[in-house]
């Protein structure tokens, strides 16, 4: 009887051993690596590496060294690798701009929008009222001048700086100063109070605040139930064919506009608001008639 083959299997520790060898070759070189990279940055006490660290979804998930908290060693010392920050010499640097300096003082003729840059774009940081007076540093660009507010660079219509305020115009006629430096009348006005009626109390208010400093002025328009005087907050001031006083009180309205609370003022087809004041007189469309395109009276409203 013929004895059975045996087959032969070589055997399994050997390739056992072989593939540890193997394994444990790359990591020696991947160790070695590691090791003569941070040698270069820092000679200190290394610590040992683990074989998360070597792994490739380690690798992946590791992030940069100034992203992981810092890892002691079992003997106290902190692994070298966490020792190691990023650092780029491309990252964005900020630059402070030193304060200009101040060349002297100006006043606001009229309310003036403020805004953080010599154009007007988007809304005005504040509106400052007429009379205000702001630190100016010498510099107009595209005509705004560059003034100091809270020591903050800001930008105001450079056409409304002056170096003294003017006289009121007709300053001396009777009259009142308000608390806020503008030029108001209590006084019942000569021509009359008939036109009163109906209007609310600031619209009074500036109806004997002009006739007080214009009492050439004999005749007003209050309210009716026409637009904006409906409601009682407009009132017209008839100069006819005198447009040098229309003129006069217009630009005298505007620059008390903060004192007499005023929203518009439209004369000779242009009108002015204090939200925009930095525009100056904007120009109307035109409506086709003396009376609609505002020549022979100035149209005053307040808020």
């Amino acid at each position: 009887m013929t004895a059975p083959r045996h087959k032969h299997v070589a055997p399994r520790p050997r390739r056992t051993t072989l593939r540890r060898l193997a394994l444990g070759t790359v990591a020696a070189t991947a160790l070695t690596g590691s090791v003569v990279g941070y040698a270069v940055a820092d000679p200190g006490p290394l610590a040992p590496t683990s074989s998360a660290a070597a792994s490739p979804t380690a690798a992946r998930h590791s992030g940069p060294a100034s992203a992981r908290p810092l890892t002691a060693s079992p003997s106290g010392s902190v692994y070298l690798a966490d020792r190691v920050r990023s650092f780029s010499r491309s990252s964005r640097r900020v630059t402070l701009a030193p304060k200009p300096d101040v060349t002297g003082h100006r006043f606001m003729t009229a309310p003036l929008n403020v805004w953080p840059s010599p154009r007007e774009k988007g809304s005005p940081l504040k509106v400052l009222d007429p009379g205000t007076k702001v630190a100016v540093t010498g510099l107009v660009s595209n005509g705004f001048a560059r003034v100091l507010l809270h020591d903050k660079v800001r930008w105001v219509n450079a056409d409304y700086l002056v170096e003294k305020l003017p006289e009121p115009s007709g300053s001396a006629q009777p009259s009142v100063t308000a608390a806020g430096g503008g030029v108001v009348s209590s006084a019942p006005c000569a021509s009359g109070s008939s036109v009163e009626s109906g209007l609310v109390p600031d619209a009074i208010a500036l109806h004997r605040a002009v006739c007080a400093h214009f009492p050439q002025v004999s005749r007003y328009g209050g309210r009716s139930p026409y637009g904006e005087h409906a409601d009682g907050h407009a009132l017209d001031i008839m100069v006819y064919s005198d447009s040098a006083l229309g003129q006069a009180i217009a630009d005298w309205v505007r620059a008390n506009a903060g004192t007499l609370k005023v929203s518009d003022v439209i004369w000779s087809r242009h009108i002015w608001t204090p939200v925009r004041a930095s525009e100056g007189w904007r120009l109307m469309p035109d409506r086709g008639s003396v009376t609609a395109n505002h020549y022979n009276h100035v149209h005053v409203r307040v808020y």
